[in-house]
């Protein structure tokens, strides 16, 4: 049997219910003063957006990383830009209280390939083991 999820006590269910102020109280000291300065015209923007397209299932993309996953975004698709490319995040119930930025990385493992053309002789050279 899966265990419920709970944050800080609570289930996710009373989450939805628990005003914004009473909420705030149980996120980390620095969420909780980002959220309680005012929230920038970019993440007001966004939480009107998950509110508006929630029922609809379309993607809803944003440059907002530093935004704090609230537990109505629960079961939303949000796609984050990392710099370079949108990518997709399916918030769970897990994700609260943490940065959609945490969940996008913006930096990839360098892969280096074959020396290509226009490589200097001696970079042509690879060892037989």
């Amino acid at each position: 049997m899966p265990k419920e999820f709970r944050y800080r006590g609570y289930t996710l269910e009373q989450l939805l219910e628990m005003p914004l102020e009473q909420f705030l109280k149980l996120l980390p000291a620095r969420q909780r003063r980002s959220l309680n300065r005012e929230l920038s015209h970019e993440k007001k923007k966004l939480i009107e957006k998950l509110r508006k397209y929630a029922k609809s299932g379309k993607p809803i993309k944003t440059h907002a990383r530093d935004m704090i996953i609230l537990p109505f975004m629960v079961g939303m698709t949000i796609h984050v830009y990392n710099g370079k490319e949108f990518v997709p995040v399916e918030i769970k119930p897990e994700m609260i209280g943490r940065y959609l930025g945490e969940f996008s990385n913006p930096i990839k493992r360098v892969v280096h390939g074959t020396p290509g053309i226009g490589a200097s002789r001696s970079s042509l050279y690879v060892p037989l083991k």
